[in-house]
């Protein structure tokens, strides 16, 4: 069964030349598109420790995989990003199989770690 909600979460401190406001908005506007408006909640976090290649976010969910990607502009790889979100959401556990649809964000990624089982 796809899951219904999900985390967002957006690098809060890597450096350079970011509008934060347009990143969250170009991100918000590209969710909506893809009709995940209110399926995934966007939010910030103060470091993925990728800071060789800014800017990195995550994604999370309840029994789901973890997921963090690095070298994003958020902006320019909103529509890819709102991509993965939903190719997260339809995954099995999260787990996503085949990673096409996510457009440049499969280049991007740094970790993908499975769901925690409880025993």
């Amino acid at each position: 069964m796809p899951n219904s909600r999900i985390r967002l979460l957006l690098c809060a401190s890597c450096t350079g030349a970011r509008d934060r406001a347009a990143e969250r908005k170009a991100v918000t506007d590209a969710l909506a598109d893809v009709g995940l408006d209110g399926q995934v909640e966007l939010g910030d976090h103060a470091c993925f420790s990728a800071c060789a290649g800014p800017v990195s976010l995550a994604l999370q969910g309840q029994g789901m995989a973890s997921y963090v990607f690095s070298g994003l502009d958020p902006v320019a790889d909103a529509t890819d990003i709102a991509a993965t979100c939903r190719t997260y959401l339809d995954a099995p556990a999260g787990w996503i199989e085949d990673a096409r649809p996510c457009g440049r964000l499969r280049e991007c990624l740094r970790a993908r770690v499975p769901a925690l089982q409880s025993t």
